[in-house]
């Protein structure tokens, strides 16, 4: 399986302007053959732009989602939307709550079906206001792809390994994270990313945004883990789409080779 990481530029607030980019990067990865393509945390109206939470959020058939679900079908790919600001209220069906805010991403098959979602579940309250303005996720984020199991996380989740344990347990084989991850906690960044793949023998592949708002400035940095904790593909810190051959036998190869998978105890 060919899997893109789509590192957009994001503008604070500017959602029409980060919805062209991630058009833009699903056409791109679509040309050069990608079967599954990821965006970043809050793509469309940027992690840090707090002020302007309210007046973006959309319920799940709202216009961005529902154009990344046209683009699926259009392009015939897989697309995780990672992630957009939820308005709870507005979505039908179940949500961890009747009102309030989330941060949701959205899985497409390639014919824009939606087959997964997942709200975050650790909210993040260093100097952030996250924690204060979302409601966090209750349920895993585990959506069937190409034959692949695929859990997804988003970006302070890599924090906390008893939640990659549970995406393993439940089958998970690829492990995707959007994240808007800023500077300085660079080594942060690659060591957990690398962590979570190595601890659990599967594939991890985080996407991170690109650009500053304010004073936080992303890392960029997308990177693609094997099971065994070999990096794949890395971008820097500009825009970038990278596209990275997955082999899901992998994951049993590994695991047969040095059967730590195998020797858990509880």
């Amino acid at each position: 399986m060919k899997l893109a990481l789509a590192q957009i530029a994001i503008d604070g607030g500017d959602v029409e302007t980060n919805v062209r980019r991630a058009t833009d990067a699903i056409e791109s990865a679509a040309e050069r053959g990608a079967d599954l393509v990821a965006l970043p945390e809050i793509f469309n109206v940027g992690y840090f732009a707090f002020d302007t939470y309210q007046r973006n959020a959309e319920a799940l058939d709202g216009p961005t989602l529902s154009r990344i679900s046209d683009l699926a079908d259009e392009h015939d790919i897989g697309v995780l939307a990672g992630s957009i600001v939820e308005d709870l209220s507005e979505t039908d069906g179940e949500t961890p709550a009747e009102e309030g805010l989330a941060n949701t991403s959205v899985f497409f098959d390639r014919d824009g079906r939606r087959k997964a979602v997942y709200r975050k579940h650790h909210l993040f309250g260093y100097e952030s206001a996250e924690a204060e303005m979302l409601v966090p996720g209750e349920s895993l984020g585990i959506a069937e792809f190409d034959g692949i199991t695929v859990g997804m996380t988003t970006c302070y989740d890599l924090r906390f390994p008893e939640l990659y344990r549970d995406i393993a347990e439940a089958g998970a084989t690829l492990v995707l994270v959007p994240s808007a991850w800023p500077y300085p906690r660079v080594e942060h960044w690659e060591v957990l990313t690398r962590a979570r793949a190595i601890e659990n023998q599967c594939f991890v592949a985080a996407i991170n945004g690109s650009g500053s708002y304010e004073d936080a400035t992303l890392i960029g940095r997308s990177s693609v883990y094997d099971p065994w904790g070999t990096m794949l593909a890395s971008t820097g810190d500009e825009p970038e789409v990278v596209v990275r051959d997955i082999d899901p036998t992998r994951v049993e190869e590994v695991r047969g080779e040095f059967p730590a998978w195998h020797d858990r105890r509880r």
